[in-house]
């Protein structure tokens, strides 16, 4: 055949740019031992570039393609229109007209033929575009295959097709297609197989879904197809669908709509053995491919044919594993409140930093729990500690242990475990504990910056490897570790007593207002701080109000009252700078990098604040816990034997009140740290891109460290790694991570099993108590932020950068935390009540309507 027809035979799964997704994936198919394909040829992507040449003002209407919202659908379905008529109208020039006419001889030139799409876009490892292009069934003769092909390239640019496009990061100006032309197949059954559950992700099990005839009323949603689910071979469950109509060939060519009698309704579509059969062929062709397929087959006298394999692009991938055990993973992210994948160099640091190994997956972290949940000591342990944080991720945990036998127990003798804050020890309530350990944490930061910023090479890198072990020190210094561990039973037991002995719910949300030494809600008032310096200055107001990047600064002192608006900028920089959105990912571009992503803020705190707002709040959240300490003293006075309870209680609270605050600190000396490494291994970048060894000093964030390391050493990088590693994270950002996963590939997700909230209601898990009804504000973006004092903030989730608008809202609703992450511990100690852990609040809740807020009970309503 021509160079620009090219016989399936003749292609294999390295020739997408010739031949597409499908074409290629089919053409590989048809090498695999025992797997059947129908017989056809593929009109490559040359042959599409001649018909692109000859359609008139291409270039200038898909360059209008680029500039436009993938939520813009009629603005979409009007350009692509014109595109799609102008190539349909194009002339196959003789020649590949010819070709194809000639090829078509070789299939039966007046058979039935598929004519199908084949973008060089489709079916990859991270979008599978499923959908998006034409096929067309039982094409008869050259002239109606002819049409049917230039109404596939030009389906290239439907609506449906351009919107996904831009909605995955493709630039539809390089789109390119090729044809599929292959022999029809007249089916009795056809149907989908996919080799991994498509619901639960679990790898172990394949689903198979049939229908009478043809597989188009499956894809077309005409009827309810028969469905198998097998494991280890064997049929576990099925149920067979009432099947009243099906699709087959006319006989004149194309497909019709077609009765099934009444005796064929109740009947199922394949036997147990074709299941079983079908099954064993799809795990062939996943073996081959290495990944979970999503297969589409067909039965007839000869057997099943395969007519397309693509991957699962929507599972999320299993953490690598070195055995073949069964294990339990929970997600870091839910954790630590940044679902969001992390770089590669990200990834490292962190692992390099935690106090416990932590696996990979899908650019995020995860923790191996089986060894915990094997020993009753520690299952009991952990489970219950995880509950108590997240009440989802503790319920999927109880999903699992009342599996049996998927996490084997063992005896307690045979296991090591160790809270991560050591065995409970009463420590005197002393300040001066606190200020100790921050102090040592800052001259131990200055080392680090003194060492760092004035080394480079492999000397650098060697040097970071040397002090990380410094960072641990720091962050799992033993006495710390004791101080967050009193602070946390001091509040528990608090709440827990003062429930007891009094009926008062949640009694340290009100205790824990202003506590000292708290960095991360001593930011969030600073930046009060910031606007009483800018205030005054009308020209400063305006000019930052104008402000596109990041360059203004030094734009400051010429403006009157700018050098006073510049230096507190500076000052908040100096000490809060390290810190951005996602901060736990060492590659996020930090606030001293992109200052005007604070503007934001800043410029609400000018209008919606007085001066002296930050003092003013501090100060009222102080009165008010000393009064419900007062308070809650006097109440427990009253009751037997009241003075002992009261004088313990005493005791307590101030342990609480001392200790508390510095449970954010440890974080907060990790982000100063990770950005003093930042700010070195950058400068390194740059003499490396210098040297033309990277392409952009970014590149390095697309490394491991370790990777990093061996690049400074050799000045060589595998730039096809990096692009590799690029293409990942756009697949990454697109999946939904899990609180819990098994090795089986299986999400488990928990539930809130309530039946104490109104119907309606979005339950999740009280953080800070209080009932407070506003506007609701979802915002994914910090940058989006316009925020009045009648809003209440609806987020994914929040880590330390979210701080600075907690000062400016009423109440908090996110979808990922828990009871002393961030956005909790910071809601208690500015009083808002918050509820977290909401699923899908930021879907369920729309922008602007009124809600209101339980954050002692643990639910929102919606109320408009």
């Amino acid at each position: 055949m021509s160079g620009d027809v090219l016989n399936l035979r003749e292609i294999d799964q390295t020739q997408v740019a010739v031949v597409g997704g499908k074409g290629a994936r089919l053409g590989e198919l048809g090498r695999i031992d025992g797997v059947h394909v129908p017989a056809g040829f593929c009109v490559t992507t040359d042959a599409f570039r001649q018909i692109l040449a000859k359609a008139p003002m291409i270039d200038e209407r898909l360059d209008r393609l680029a500039f436009l919202n993938p939520a813009d659908r009629e603005a979409i379905r009007k350009v692509s229109a014109g595109i799609g008529q102008t190539l349909e109208a194009v002339e196959i020039p003789g020649g590949l007209a010819a070709a194809i006419i000639g090829a078509l001889a070789g299939l039966g030139e007046h058979s039935g033929c598929a004519v199908r799409s084949s973008a060089t876009a489709e079916d990859s490892p991270t979008a599978s575009f499923a959908g998006q292009q034409d096929t067309y069934l039982n094409v008869v003769g050259p002239a109606a295959v002819l049409s049917h092909i230039s109404r596939c390239w030009a389906s290239l640019f439907t609506e449906r097709a351009v919107a996904y496009r831009l909605h995955n990061g493709f630039d539809n100006r390089k789109a390119r297609t090729a044809v599929v032309v292959q022999q029809m197949v007249f089916p009795q059954a056809a149907g989908v197989l996919f080799t991994a559950d498509p619901v639960t992700s679990n790898r172990k099990l394949s689903t198979v879904e049939a229908r009478f005839g043809l597989g188009e009323a499956l894809v077309a949603g005409l009827a309810s197809p028969d469905v198998y689910t097998v494991r280890d071979g064997g049929i576990v469950a099925k149920s067979i669908a009432t099947k009243r109509v099906a699709i087959v060939a006319s006989p004149g060519g194309g497909t019709q709509e077609v009765a099934i009698g009444p005796e064929r309704q109740q009947q199922p579509v394949l036997t147990d053995a074709q299941v079983v059969d079908l099954e064993r062929l799809g795990r062939r062709i996943e073996a081959h491919f290495g990944q979970p397929q999503d297969i589409e087959w067909c039965l007839d006298d000869d057997g099943f044919h395969i007519v397309q394999s693509r991957p699962i692009t929507t599972l999320f991938p299993v953490p690598p594993q070195q055995d073949q055990g069964n294990h339990v993973y929970v997600s870091v992210g839910h954790q630590q409140m940044m679902t969001d994948p992390m770089q590669p160099l990200g990834l490292s640091f962190w692992q390099l930093t935690a106090a416990r190994p932590m696996s990979e997956a899908g650019g995020r972290l995860f923790v191996d729990v089986a060894p915990l949940l094997s020993s009753p000591t520690s299952r009991a342990h952990y489970v219950e500690a995880l509950g108590r944080s997240d009440p989802l991720i503790g319920d999927a945990l109880e999903t699992i242990l009342q599996r049996s036998n998927f996490v084997a127990t063992r005896t307690d003798e045979d296991q090591d475990f160790t809270p991560i804050f050591g065995e409970p020890v009463l420590i005197e309530t002393d300040p001066a504990i606190v200020t100790g350990l921050i102090g040592r944490g800052q001259a131990s930061l200055a080392a680090a910056r003194r060492a760092m910023l004035t080394t480079s090479g492999s000397a650098l890198l060697d040097s970071i490897t040397s002090d990380i072990p410094e960072l641990k020190r720091i962050m799992f210094d033993p006495e710390g570790l004791q101080v967050i561990r009193t602070a946390i039973d001091a509040s528990r037991w608090i709440n827990e007593q003062m429930e007891a002995w009094l009926g008062e719910m949640n009694a340290v949300d009100t205790l824990t207002q202003s506590v000292p030494h708290n960095v991360t809600s001593e930011m969030g008032l600073a930046l009060l701080d910031v606007a009483d310096a800018i205030r005054p200055h009308p020209d400063v107001v305006a000019f930052l109000h104008q402000v596109k990047g990041d360059e203004f600064l030094d734009a400051l002192p010429a403006l009157g009252g700018g050098q006073e608006a510049k230096d507190a900028m500076q000052a908040y920089l100096d000490t809060y700078g390290m810190r951005c959105l996602g901060e736990i990912d060492i590659t996020r571009t930090r606030w001293s990098e992109h200052p005007s992503a604070l503007l934001p803020m800043i410029l609400s705190n000018v209008t919606n604040f007085e001066p002296g707002e930050s003092r003013r709040r501090f100060e009222q959240g102080r009165r008010e816990a000393e009064e419900k300490e007062r308070e809650l003293l006097r109440r427990l006075r009253a009751t037997p034997d009241g003075e002992s309870r009261a004088a313990e209680t005493k005791a307590v609270i101030d342990r609480l009140r001392t200790f508390m605050g510095y449970r954010e600190y440890p974080k907060y000396h990790m982000i100063s740290r990770y950005f003093i490494y930042k700010q070195a291994l950058l400068q390194e970048a740059e003499r490396l891109a210098r040297a033309h060894v990277l392409r952009a000093t970014e590149d390095i964030f697309s490394l491991r460290f370790e990777e990093l390391q061996e690049v400074v050493r050799t000045n060589h990088v595998d730039e096809q790694l990096i692009a590799q590693r690029k293409g990942a994270m756009t697949w990454y950002r697109s999946l939904t991570p899990p609180r819990v996963l098994t090795s089986d590939g299986e999400v488990v997700g928990g539930r809130y099993r309530r039946d104490d909230v109104p119907a309606g209601a979005l339950v999740g898990l009280p953080v800070s108590a209080g009932t407070v009804e506003g506007r609701a504000r979802v915002i994914v973006d910090i940058a989006d932020a316009d925020l009045d004092t009648d809003d209440i903030l609806v987020t994914a989730y929040t880590d330390p950068s979210w701080t600075p608008l907690f000062v400016a809202i009423k109440g908090l609703v996110t979808e990922v935390g828990g009871l002393m992450t961030h956005g909790a511990v910071i809601a208690r100690e500015y009083g808002l009540p918050a509820v977290v852990g909401v699923e899908r609040a930021t879907e369920l809740i729309r922008d602007g309507a009124r809600i209101r807020v339980h954050g002692a009970e643990g639910y929102v309503e919606i109320l408009t």
